[in-house]
């Protein structure tokens, strides 16, 4: 009943991640709790209509009720709400802001967005990320790998191109080279503001094997709509293997201006 409302009444698009999941299941729960608000304000609002219509109180009362029940469920309302902010979302909010993989199981990914791509890197085939100087950041070095660090003379660097393996974490590290944009793999259930300055994780375990839209969910420039032209492509181990072999010492990222 759950993922027949989902597709068919809310239309939720493909989900293809574990989190993803639980994402749809919050917002079939939402839609549930605003209908059954729907219906009880309803019921009450033509009850409200046949109680106090003109008929039945010709007169005005100028003292109006003076039962304590409104004030009651003002106070119930409140607590009711208390509770729900304070034990159970600002908690749930923090597990999930606070729990990332272990780097080592995880497909580690660095993100750096620009007016309007999405810069990708990978360690190469030793597993470690060259090191990198803020002063070294150019159009043509947009992570700014130190040249002389032989950690990263393996790394891939690509444009607007993501691989990942199917049924394993994956751990990106995101960041902005100019103005704020924000992650958004639709597919995947995530969001997340690239903020120039920063370097914010956040995680995704895929599902399905496919390949997925990355679209930028925050407005950044007359050329936005370009930011919607990278894709995440889920693949079998075996297959992420070869991709990542047949790309080591890539080091094509363009630059946008």
């Amino acid at each position: 009943m759950k993922d027949w409302f989902a597709q068919h009444v809310l239309g939720l698009p493909e989900v293809a991640s574990v989190k993803g999941v639980a994402v749809d299941d919050l917002m079939v729960y939402v839609h549930w709790l605003m209908l059954a608000l729907f219906i009880g304000w309803s019921i009450y609002f033509c009850y409200a209509l046949w109680r106090f219509n003109a008929r039945r109180n010709p007169v005005a009362d100028h003292e109006g009720s003076k039962s304590k029940i409104p004030k009651y469920t003002e106070v119930a309302v409140v607590l009711a709400e208390a509770v729900l902010l304070l034990g159970i979302a600002i908690p749930l909010w923090a597990r999930n802001v606070s729990k990332f993989p272990d780097p080592k199981d995880a497909t580690v990914i660095q993100i750096v967005a620009q007016q309007y791509a999405w810069n990708v890197r990978y360690p190469g085939p030793d597993g470690k990320f060259g090191q990198q100087d803020m002063s070294l950041v150019s159009d043509t070095n947009v992570f700014g790998v130190d040249p002389t660090d032989p950690d990263g003379k393996d790394d891939i660097q690509l444009l607007n191109e993501i691989h990942v393996p199917v049924n394993k974490p994956v751990l990106i590290y995101l960041s902005s080279k100019d103005v704020i944009h924000s992650l958004k793999l639709v597919a995947m259930r995530i969001t997340q503001d690239a903020i120039p300055g920063l370097r914010i994780p956040c995680t995704f375990t895929p599902t399905k094997i496919g390949r997925y839209q990355i679209e930028c969910a925050q407005l950044c420039g007359p050329g936005h709509a370009a930011m919607s032209g990278g894709f995440v492509t889920v693949e079998s181990e075996a297959d992420y293997k070869a991709w990542l072999a047949s790309k080591s010492g890539t080091t094509s990222a363009a630059s946008f201006e």
